[in-house]
Order: structure tokens, then C-alpha cells, then sequence
């Protein structure tokens, strides 16, 4: 359904009833900020700081909430725009040509679209190639098995390497069975439960497989469905312990494995990997702006990673993230909804297998990031967008909260506490407030760093939808008399 159009005020006939809480929250702002506040004086501005967030009303800006998400819903533009990034360029991986030539494209796109400071801010980004990658059963019985090798994983050597299969469940489970691992090919056979404590199982399992002398490491792929897809991702290793392939099956696999051991058979494979190195790429984040009216120093960044892993086409993960910031800002730019701070949208770089994107933003604005208000991230795939994660001060959540009034029509207002992103983490790190775009996760992670990441699997309206609720959060934000506090 689509959202109905009002009739409410604009915002800018509502300014002078909001003056004098602009006072007061500026006078608290630099009453905290002054290098000789003392420490009951810096206690009252915390205590004016929220109360006047618990204050702030942001009715004022219903009408331009309204038109913001109209527009968003008014055709699949956004989709349409997102469908042909992916479709034209691809999986774009650091380092490779594909995420140059999308870079370049988006670049002239945006100035197409009459943004402003549209540039691209240089990278170095760690270049990872896949070579061929061949698994095979050979016991009990004979076939070729589905593999992805985990990013930075090093190859097998020419020959690959042939060996019997010990499956474990858990790092404790390994620690009990060090004795049977020698020499043999790990799997780790852990069932998904969340992201956060099954993925450690790809990121660490070639340590602790190597540390126990195993000459491979598989993972089964960390996801809670499939249909015969593994998945990809990023793993670590130590330099104190020998480094050892590793790559993920899929989940049928490890568990017909697990089957297998649980018999009693000879688990035995075949694997072969020609992952490499190669040094390190020129890249960029991307930027572009809609420049603020009245502070146009203080800025509102929000955004996604324009990278992806070099299968499917990265259309969930992350090019749709980029796509509704970028989106959110052209239609402030259409509508002539130019707020009073600058509203920024940056596509990061090489967040899958490096974060050199986020760390080199940080760097390039160091000396501007008091002045960075809040910053924005969608990487959770724009289905249909639930409200915000934000990390801030009470005063801020306050704020935020009451914005995310303004969304609660389209039932994407709800703000949590505790929320961000990757690539803001740097300069999150350095005290500026962020927000993570929350959405129905339910099918995130079915796709998540698999061949099947199309943008088949989003629907155009849930597209509008984190469109336009980015698009109002950011827009408000900017727009609001007094600064968000920190």
C-alpha cells in the first residue's frame, strides 16, 4: 500500500516556535565544550542536554517526512538503479576490474544527478585472487563436492593434497580429539545459530585446525538455509601457527559428512586450491553531497560498502545499502529539500576483506569529525527496514527517538539502543554518534556471500521503503535547529 500524501505544515513555518529550544540546547552544547567548564557546570549541560531531548518534538517536520517518503514510494527507481549496478558490473571484489569500471559509473551518475563534491577519495586495497578451487569425495563414495575458498586463504599447491576427514562440532570438541587431527582435513561441522558466534568458526578455524597439526580446514558455510549454496567470507590467521588452506562446503555436506563419521566411515577427499595474492590495488570510497545552508561544516554521513565478494553480484551485500543513501540524498536534491547541515553519502570500500575504506575515511577527516554529527549505515540488505540501531548519548536517543516518530507510518520508526556499522566503526571509535539501518533479517543470511546474492531476492517496494526511511532520518537530522548532542 501506498503511503498517503498529507497536508501539514512545512517545516519552515514552525522555525520561530522552535527557537527557544535552539537556544538552549546551544547554550548547553557550549557550555560542555568550554575548556573551563567545571565539572558541576559540564554535570547541569549534560542534564540541559537531555532534557531538552526528551523535549524535542519533530512534528515540525511532518510535511517534508511525508513528501520524502512519497517519493521513495512513488516508482521503483531506486531498484531499477540498484538492478542495473549489479546486473552491468557484477561481483565487484577489491582489487578487481569490475568494482573500478562501477566506481567510475556511479561517480558519473551522481553528477548526472546534480549532487555536489561528487569525488572519489583513494584507497589501497589488499588484492586476494581466486584461483580454480576443486573439491572431491573419494571415500565412500566418489564426487565433486561444492567449495568457496574463505578470503585470504592460501592455495594447496599445484598438486592439491589428499586426506582423511575428521568432523567436529565445536573448538572444545577439537581440543578433545587433538590426538585423531594430525595430518588430517578439519571440518567444522557447526550448525548456525547466530551470526556473531557461528561465523568465529570461519574466521578462526584454520588457527585452531593448524594449531592442532591438521593440513586443511573446511567450515561447514555459516548460514541458516540452503539450497546447495556455500558461502564465502573473510579468515584470519596467526602468524606463531602454520598457515593451512581453508575453504566452507555447504551445509548439506557437512552434515552428510557428520553422518558418515558417525557410522564409522573413511572420510576421504581430494582438495585443490589456487587462491594467490597479488599486491596491492589502487580503489576509492565514493562521496557526494548536498551541501547545508546554514552549517554546512557540520555533516550527516550515511552510506554502505561498494565492494562485495567476488561471487554472486553483491546486490544485497552491499550495493543496495549504497544505492537507497545515494537514492535518499538525490531526492532531497529533486523535492528542494536542502537542509541546514551537509548531508554526505560515502560508499566505503573494501569492507569485506580489509576495512581499508572505513580506516581511510577516518584519516582523510580526522581533523573533521567533531564536526561529524552522525553517521548513517545500511549493510543488513534493504529489505524491509524495521527503525534504527543508534549508539550515542541519551540526549541523541532522545532525538532520534522522536524522529523516528516521523517513520512510524510506514513502520520503520523504532529506535534500539546499541547500533552501527563496519565501516563507520573508525570513526565511530572517535566519538561520533551512529546508527545502523535495521531490517527483516529473516532471509539476510540464506544469500549472505553466496553465488545467489541477485537482486531478485529484493523487493523494489522494501527497497522505497529503506529509501525513504534513510532518507527522512538523514534529512531531519540535518535539518533540526540545534545540533544532535553528543
Amino acid at each position: 500500500m501506498r503511503y498517503p500524501s498529507t497536508s501539514r505544515p512545512h517545516l519552515r513555518s514552525v522555525i520561530a516556535a522552535a527557537a527557544p529550544l535552539a537556544a538552549t540546547a546551544l547554550l548547553a552544547a557550549v557550555t560542555a565544550f568550554a575548556p573551563a567548564a567545571t565539572a558541576r557546570q559540564a554535570d547541569a549541560s549534560l542534564a540541559t542536554a537531555r532534557q531538552a531531548g526528551a523535549m524535542f518534538d519533530a512534528s515540525a517536520w511532518e510535511g517534508d517526512a511525508d513528501q520524502l517518503i512519497e517519493a521513495a514510494l512513488a516508482d521503483s527507481a531506486a531498484w531499477e538503479r540498484l538492478a542495473y549496478l549489479t546486473d552491468t558490473f557484477g561481483p565487484r571484489f577489491s582489487g578487481s576490474r569490475n568494482l573500478e569500471r562501477a566506481i567510475d559509473w556511479i561517480l558519473g551518475e551522481m553528477r548526472a544527478d546534480g549532487l555536489e563534491n561528487v569525488r572519489a577519495e583513494p584507497v589501497m586495497v589488499p588484492r586476494w585472487v581466486r584461483g580454480r578451487e576443486e573439491l572431491m569425495l573419494l571415500e565412500p563414495h566418489e564426487r565433486r563436492l561444492d567449495i568457496l575458498g574463505l578470503g585470504g586463504s592460501i592455495g594447496t599447491g599445484p598438486g592439491g593434497l589428499v586426506g582423511d576427514v575428521l568432523v567436529v562440532g565445536s573448538f572444545d570438541e577439537l581440543a578433545e580429539r587433538a590426538d585423531e587431527a594430525r595430518g588430517k582435513i578439519v571440518l567444522w561441522n557447526v550448525p548456525f545459530t547466530s551470526y556473531g558466534s557461528t561465523v568465529v568458526y570461519r574466521s578462526q578455524g584454520a588457527i585452531r585446525a593448524a594449531e592442532a597439526g591438521a593440513v586443511a580446514s573446511l567450515v561447514r558455510s555459516v548460514g541458516p538455509f540452503s539450497m546447495y549454496t556455500p558461502h564465502t567470507g573473510n579468515s584470519a590467521y596467526d602468524e606463531h601457527v602454520p598457515r593451512i588452506p581453508h575453504a566452507a562446503i555447504t551445509m548439506e555436506d557437512a552434515m552428510m559428512m557428520q553422518r558418515m563419521q558417525d557410522r564409522g566411515h573413511r572420510i576421504r577427499i581430494r582438495l585443490q586450491m589456487e587462491d594467490y595474492w597479488l599486491p596491492d590495488a589502487e580503489s576509492a570510497n565514493v562521496v557526494a553531497e548536498l551541501v547545508g545552508t546554514e552549517f554546512p561544516d557540520e555533516v550527516i554521513v550515511l552510506g554502505g560498502h561498494i565492494d562485495s565478494w567476488d561471487v554472486g553480484t553483491g546486490a544485497m551485500d552491499d550495493a543496495g545499502g549504497c544505492v537507497a543513501a545515494w537514492e535518499a540524498l538525490r531526492l532531497m536534491k529533486e523535492l528542494g529539500l536542502r537542509p541546514k547541515r551537509t548531508v554526505r553519502v560515502v560508499m566505503w570500500t573494501n569492507e569485506e576483506n580489509g576495512l581499508r575504506g572505513g580506516n581511510a575515511y577516518r584519516n582523510a577527516h580526522r581533523d573533521e569529525l567533531h564536526n561529524h554529527v552522525l553517521a548513517m549505515e545500511s549493510d543488513a540488505g534493504v529489505f524491509k527496514p524495521q527503525g534504527f540501531g543508534f549508539s550515542g548519548s541519551d540526549a541523541a536517543f532522545d532525538v532520534i527517538t522522536q524522529i523516528g516518530k516521523l517513520l512510524d507510518p510506514i513502520e520503520s520508526g523504532t529506535i534500539r539502543r546499541g547500533g552501527g556499522g563496519a565501516d563507520i566503526g573508525p570513526i565511530m571509535a572517535e566519538g561520533v554518534p551512529g546508527m545502523g539501518l535495521n531490517v527483516d533479517g529473516s532471509r539476510y543470511f540464506w544469500y549472505h556471500h553466496t553465488k545467489a546474492d541477485y537482486v531478485d531476492k529484493l523487493d523494489p517496494h522494501h527497497v522505497g521503503l529503506s529509501v525513504a526511511t534513510m532518507a527522512v532520518m538523514a534529512y531531519v537530522v540535518a535539518d533540526i535547529p540545534q545540533r544532535l548532542p553528543r
